[in-house]
């Protein structure tokens, strides 16, 4: 019974609770309807809300809109306006214009004939003038017109002649002027040792016992010696030397070669002194065309045949008044070049007619002739070209100056020639006539201190002032000029410039 109980108020408690729930749940769902109605009533205030501001700002666009478009309707109208009254004001004035045109026309019309109608009246005066003119001087116009231009002409030949004489001094200076500049512009471009090289012909021995050697017995050595080189050996009492004397440079350096190797080699037998003659004649024979082929190459010229580089090559060891006769053609090729591209000329014409103008020089002892006409047969020979030939052969003006190429050739060789310490003049000589041209000058009373400067041919005398005025200054001068000209000897001139510097010196205490 118990049992039955429990179990009806146990279904009794699950009915109570399970309305109980759906109650609760029912009470949830109507708080929830609730709150949703509530949101979107808030959405739909809201959205009417930004709808209305929508609303708003584009009324007041459009509003601004409308504005801005009549303000700029206003604009153009106004624009217009002022347009068409600048139009009309121009249409007036061209109105304007176009009445004064047909006035100054008329005017201009009226001005023609009155000038007509004065020409006439001159006409006819001058008609009557030439008339009485005639009818006065007794001569027709034609013969009045003849005597007039004879007149013009006298004058004209007399003006016509000064102009010229005028010109051509005036042409002559400014040539002269372009010739110096072109001649200092090449000389200083070159810039060119002075030092002429030598070529010994004495050759050191170690000891006088040598000389026994190389003699020999009954002198059969040096007979071989002299035989296979074809020179002459001078064994004398000059301590520690040997003379080697030859005119043909060329065997006298392969007679000093040979010798030298024959005494550093120590056997000095007949057998031995001709394979050293041999040997030396390869060595010097190597040394001809190397220093041919470097000649022609420093000089930029180049397709010269091989056997005519040798004989170019021959000339270093040929001296002409103590000048390297190759240095010099070295020398005169650059110079030519130089003045050659300053005149326009044709520059390897050049450079080439100078390098080979004494290549006759290199067999001139073994070919009868002047250097210059050997040289030319030896151009000849090997093909050179015609142009470089003449520009070669007129150096010494045997030739006339054909081209201008030759007389730039010609100039080259005076100026590789004549510069100081080239030819004529060894280096004491000319070191001593330095000191002779600061001595004469230092000589005299009142001079502080002389420099002789440029080669000898500027010297500069600087004198006391306190013992020296301006006007004696130039006396100085002169006078040390003239002492110059009678005690020394030089070539060209000698420029003597007596400088006189006051200085004041004051102490600010």
């Amino acid at each position: 019974m118990s049992l039955k109980i429990a179990l009806l108020l146990a279904s009794i408690a699950g009915v109570v609770g399970i309305a109980f729930g759906y109650f609760l749940r029912w009470l949830v769902t109507l708080g929830k309807r609730g709150s949703i109605e509530l949101e979107v009533k808030q959405m739909m205030l809201a959205a009417k809300e930004e709808a209305q501001k929508i609303t708003e700002e584009a009324e007041k666009k459009a509003l601004s809109t409308i504005e801005d478009a009549r303000r700029e309707e206003k604009e153009k109208e106004k624009r217009l306006k002022q347009t068409e009254e600048r139009l009309i004001k121009k249409e007036e004035l061209l109105d304007r214009r176009q009445t004064d045109i047909d006035d100054g026309s008329e005017r201009l019309k009226e001005r023609e004939q009155e000038v007509e109608l004065i020409k006439t009246k001159a006409e006819q005066a001058g008609e009557r003038a030439r008339l009485e003119t005639e009818r006065v001087a007794k001569l027709s116009t034609e013969e009045a017109k003849a005597e007039l231009f004879r007149r013009v002409e006298v004058e004209a030949q007399e003006d016509t002649l000064i102009r010229i004489k005028k010109l051509e001094q005036e042409s002559q200076e400014r040539l002269e002027r372009k010739a110096k500049d072109i001649l200092a512009t090449s000389i200083q471009r070159l810039a060119a040792s002075t030092a002429s090289e030598t070529m010994a012909t004495a050759v050191s021995i170690p000891s006088e016992d040598l000389k026994g050697k190389i003699i020999g017995k009954e002198g059969r050595n040096i007979r071989a010696f002299e035989r296979a080189a074809g020179v002459e050996l001078i064994v004398d009492d000059t301590p520690g030397a040997i003379v080697v004397s030859s005119f043909d440079p060329v065997r006298r350096q392969i007679a000093r070669v040979a010798l030298e190797n024959l005494i550093l080699d120590g056997r000095i037998q007949p057998v031995k002194i001709e394979e050293m003659v041999e040997k030396a004649k390869e060595t010097i024979g190597k040394i001809i065309k190397d220093k041919g082929e470097q000649a022609a190459y420093e000089c930029g010229v180049f397709n010269l045949d091989a056997r005519l580089i040798m004989i170019l090559g021959r000339l270093y060891f040929r001296t002409s008044y103590g000048q390297n006769v190759l240095q010099h053609s070295i020398e005169m090729a650059h110079i030519a070049g130089m003045i050659a591209q300053e005149l326009g000329a044709d520059v390897n014409i050049a450079r080439a007619g100078a390098l080979l103008h004494d290549i006759g020089k290199a067999v001139d002892h073994e070919v009868q002739g002047t250097h210059v006409e050997i040289g030319r047969r030896i151009l000849q020979k090997f093909n050179v070209d015609e142009r470089v030939i003449k520009a070669m052969q007129s150096h010494h003006e045997e030739y006339p100056y054909e081209t201008i190429e030759s007389i730039i050739v010609q100039t080259a060789d005076a100026i590789s020639g004549g510069r100081p310490g080239a030819r004529r003049d060894s280096v004491e000589n000319y070191i001593k006539r330095l000191q002779d041209l600061e001595a004469i000058a230092n000589s005299f009373d009142g001079v502080e201190k002389t420099f002789a400067i440029q080669a000898g041919r500027e010297i500069r005398v600087f004198v006391t002032p306190d013992k020296i005025s301006d006007l004696e200054a130039r006396t100085l001068a002169r006078t040390i000029a003239l002492r110059i000209e009678n005690e020394l000897k030089y070539p060209g001139e000698i420029k003597v410039n007596v400088i006189r510097e006051l200085r004041v010196l004051e102490f600010a205490r």
